[in-house]
């Protein structure tokens, strides 16, 4: 069986501190790897970039002159720096062959996901990891502090066992990750059903920025119920819904005592007695506040369920996560646990997979136990 880290103690070290300083290096040079660029350079005290391998000559001025990091052309130049691991950040038809080519060479990968693009990279992927070798999956969502601060509620048993979830809020493998962590789902079978259809929406923000017309296109809508035999998990997806700013986030978690929706918490203290609360955000720098403008934590119930563990360093949520996988990556490559293994990136990837079948086909689809699962 795959061993389980505690995800509970891993939050916790990450939320309330213990860290580490690491050098690193990184392996491309697209819109996702300079995230782990930008997080180094806030936090130099905690995150050495020791180099950059690309091969885009306008990326690598770039980099030199923002960033102030070395770049090389090929793997060797990186590796020569000794780094305590290297982020693969490429195209996801690239990232299996430069994470075994690392991995021969003894290089512990924090790879970006996803861990594969179709079946038979995954089966490939898992089938020629070397012996011994150090990889981890830089899967972000879970790290973001609300969601953080959501699975620490989950933690405190006040709402109950959680057996349904329904996640709005991010696409493919990314939102089985949340699913699976909010139900505490390993590897287990599901029944999956799913339809898409297209929706008009306005065109809004992408990652090229704001929009620069106004133009209705059309969005794949995705819906799909999962059940794992006792808990049930709804996905319910826009294409570029988690960028639209006419599309709003959903995020629900039952347990027999409570509920979490969105911010909201509702729950029984005893059988006669309905709680309720809110997530809420402590953000600085507002009206008389001087401590700077920062995130500082989010608390519900009278107790913090989450402390920026970067605060002073201005990172938006999604950077605040990222720094979080910088950090567990850090202890896993000493010795720690694993945060968020190939086998866990590659279940995740393969419920997507599933769910896109059960949606082109129209038919129910049963999910079977796969390699990774050892």
């Amino acid at each position: 069986m795959h061993k389980k880290s505690s995800p509970k103690i891993l939050r916790e070290r990450i939320i309330f501190g213990g860290f580490m300083k690491t050098t690193f290096g990184l392996y491309g040079s697209g819109w996702r790897a300079e995230f782990f660029l930008r997080v180094a350079k806030a936090l130099p005290g905690r995150f050495n970039i020791l180099g950059v391998v690309t091969t885009n000559e306008e990326k690598a001025e770039q980099y030199t002159k923002e960033f102030g990091v070395k770049c090389f052309k090929t793997a060797d130049g990186l590796i020569s720096e000794k780094p305590d691991f290297i982020v693969v950040s490429v195209t996801a038809s690239a990232s299996t062959d430069i994470s075994l080519a690392l991995l021969e060479e003894g290089i512990p990968v924090l790879l970006e996901t996803p861990a594969a693009v179709n079946m038979e990279s995954l089966y490939r992927f898992n089938n020629s990891l070397p012996k011994g070798a150090k990889i981890q999956i830089a899967e972000q969502y879970p790290f973001q502090p609300m969601h953080a601060a959501r699975l620490s509620f989950i933690d405190k048993g006040k709402i109950g066992t959680p057996t349904h979830t329904q996640v709005s809020y991010t696409h493919g493998y990314h939102a089985m990750s949340l699913i699976r962590k909010f139900l505490n789902i390993g590897f287990e079978n599901a029944e999956i059903t799913a339809k898409t259809f297209a929706l008009p929406v306005l065109s809004g923000y992408t990652r090229s920025g704001e929009p620069t017309e106004h133009k209705i296109v059309e969005k794949n809508q995705t819906v799909a119920v999962l059940d794992f035999g006792g808990k049930t998990a709804l996905l319910n997806h826009e294409v570029d819904q988690h960028r639209s700013w006419v599309r709003s986030p959903i995020i629900q978690i039952k347990g027999e005592r409570g509920e979490i929706f969105n911010h909201k918490i509702k729950y029984l203290a005893d059988y006669k007695t309905p709680m309720e609360s809110d997530f809420i955000r402590k953000d600085l720098g507002k009206e008389e506040n001087f401590e700077g403008y920062d995130l500082k934590g989010i608390f519900a119930d009278g107790k913090w369920l989450y402390r920026n563990p970067f605060q002073g360093s201005r990172l938006i949520d999604d950077e605040i996560a990222v720094a979080a996988c910088l950090t567990s990556m850090a202890e896993y490559v000493k010795g720690g646990p694993s945060f968020y293994s190939l086998a866990e990136a590659s279940q995740d990837v393969y419920l997507s997979i599933m769910v896109e079948k059960a949606a082109k086909n129209n038919a129910v689809v049963f999910t079977e136990t796969q390699p990774w699962h050892k």
